[in-house]
């Protein structure tokens, strides 16, 4: 998902620095107001976390390759605006490192995959699991989902953004200067490889990691704290009566 350089055009990725200055703004605003100084390891860890998952590239039919990105258990553990940072600071770093994804496409790349499968993950979740105990099952279940969703989602936005290049930027005679595939071609290309593919590897780990968090310390979870608090006061009374 790693979108390159020369493949938008600039009416797109500049839009797109438009749009991503003021949300990496307000997202370090809430950095200072949200995060507890418990959690500032946390966001170092996500960051960490995400850089090595999305070096591990898997190959699809057709001759191309995906990774997941951990931004849906990044998302319910540091929370959606934290996320936002702790992914892009990676896209960045990976950007002018290791060429992963083009410098003009870095703000780009970081609303796909730092901004859309952050919020979609943490609210598909919240919605999924509604009012069930932090404990249960219904809440793995809910972090599986809500990551699946969340790249899959993620996907569709980075399809829709290659696939009208043509539209957008072509020559008099009509010739494509960047991306050449429409959306007729980019959109299923990308959603259908990472809905049948990477987004279920994105459950996996997004479950896998909840369920671990989940039997440790459920306070870690972002906005969990007094619930896993009031959980566990429910526990005792049941235990003495």
């Amino acid at each position: 998902m790693h979108i390159p350089d020369g493949y938008l055009g600039p009416h797109t990725y500049i839009a797109f620095w438009i749009i991503m200055i003021p949300i990496w703004y307000h997202a370090g605003k809430k950095l200072t107001s949200e995060l507890k100084s418990r959690q500032i390891p946390l966001l170092a860890l996500s960051a960490a976390f995400s850089f090595v998952i999305m070096m591990f590239n898997v190959p699809v039919p057709g001759g191309s390759t995906g990774h997941a990105v951990g931004g849906g258990i990044i998302a319910l553990v540091i929370g959606p605006w934290a996320a936002i940072i702790a992914i892009s600071v990676t896209l960045v770093l990976q950007a002018l490192i290791f060429g992963d994804g083009g410098i003009t496409a870095i703000a780009t790349n970081c609303f796909n995959m730092g901004v859309v499968i952050p919020f979609v993950a943490y609210y598909a979740y919240k919605l999924i699991s509604g009012n069930s105990v932090i404990t249960s099952s219904t809440r793995v279940i809910a972090a599986a989902i809500a990551g699946w969703l969340s790249l899959t989602i993620a996907s569709f936005f980075a399809g829709f953004e290659l696939g009208i290049q043509p539209i957008l930027e072509h020559t008099a005679e009509g010739i494509p200067l960047y991306m050449p595939y429409t959306l007729n071609v980019s959109v299923p290309a990308m959603v259908l490889e990472h809905a049948l593919a990477f987004s279920i590897l994105e459950a996996l780990i997004t479950a896998i990691i909840f369920a671990y968090i989940q039997r440790i310390d459920t306070s870690v979870f972002y906005g969990e704290k007094f619930e896993a608090e009031i959980n566990r006061i429910e526990m005792k009374r049941e235990v003495s009566i």
